[in-house]
């Protein structure tokens, strides 16, 4: 239950995004221009980057989860029927509360799909993936992935703007916050990760906390 709850509101935390239009997440940029270039909805892009992105875990060896294959489909139909429901927002105090609140209740979704142990989503786990492979640093297989993906998608068409800045500074501690109050059990369980080590350069498999074995410091 805690899987899909988290599931389905990621996926109408990116539909609010849109509706606000002042700009999207770093994957919602790339979804948008594809989609936008493609004549689908945002929603179907989405599954299909997913899948995608899935079939990239082959060659860096990971093993996808329950949660892995589920984020893939519920994301996007989740963020399609958002959009469905939600009209368009006009005004800017209108568009910046729609914002805001897209914002917060995509670290809720984080902090629910994560801390449920179903497995990471395709993007979350190919970013870990390349980190295991390459013996590079979380923070900086992260940031190269995720300029890649805004640049790709802002050629495409995709949107730019507050609502990416807010996303990129605000995510990491709203995720790190829910992460630990959803944790199943009421406290961070530990589970073997890939930790990266001090000097970043090999890596050591240590126990580590839901939020650690996802997000950066």
């Amino acid at each position: 239950m805690q899987l899909y709850v988290g599931l389905a509101l990621y996926g109408a935390s990116s539909a609010l995004l849109v509706r606000a239009g002042l700009g999207l997440e770093p994957w919602g940029v790339l979804h948008q221009g594809l989609a936008e270039r493609a004549g689908l909805s945002i929603g179907v892009v989405s599954i299909i980057v997913g899948a995608a992105v899935l079939l990239l875990w082959i060659p860096i060896r990971q093993r996808p989860g329950l949660g892995t294959v589920s984020n893939v489909f519920a994301v996007g139909i989740a963020m399609d029927g958002t959009l469905a429901l939600v009209p368009e927002v006009h005004g800017l105090a209108a568009q910046i509360a729609v914002m805001v609140a897209g914002v917060v209740v995509n670290g809720v979704a984080t902090g629910l799909y994560i801390a449920a142990r179903f497995g990471p989503g395709p993007r979350d786990g190919l970013m870990t993936g390349l980190h295991l492979r390459t013996g590079r640093s979380i923070r900086l297989v992260r940031t190269l992935i995720e300029v890649a993906v805004v640049a790709t998608g802002f050629a495409l068409g995709g949107s730019l703007g507050a609502g990416t800045v807010l996303y990129a500074l605000s995510i990491g501690p709203l995720a790190q916050f829910f992460l630990r109050f959803f944790a199943i059990g009421g406290k961070p369980t530990e589970e073997a990760a890939v930790a990266p080590a001090p000097d970043g350069g090999d890596t050591t498999v240590t126990p580590r906390t839901p939020e650690q074995a996802i997000l950066p410091k």
